[in-house]
């Protein structure tokens, strides 16, 4: 358990939370799918996924990584960094 408390979480984890919150479908999201270009994620989209994570992982994300939010790849590699993903 992390910190905080909270089971560390695992990529196909992170797609379901992500696939919910854009309201798309898991298999449409890829380890490197970029959320922009590829699902046409607008800035409101990319910070209710900032508030779902905060919420869900009981971590604080700032305007700077909000901007690092760019694919699962870069979901993951942040949390992990907050220390709620496993390697």
């Amino acid at each position: 358990m992390s910190e905080q408390g909270v089971l560390p979480a695992s990529v196909d984890e992170l797609r379901k939370l992500v696939a919910d919150v854009l309201d798309r479908d898991e298999g449409s999201i890829g380890y490197e799918t970029h959320f922009l270009n590829d699902l046409e994620v607008d800035s409101l989209m990319a910070l209710e996924v900032l508030v779902t994570l905060e919420n869900r992982y009981q971590v604080k994300l700032g305007e700077d990584e909000l901007k690092q939010l760019t694919c699962l790849r870069s979901v993951h590699e942040l949390l992990r960094a907050k220390g709620v993903m496993a390697d």
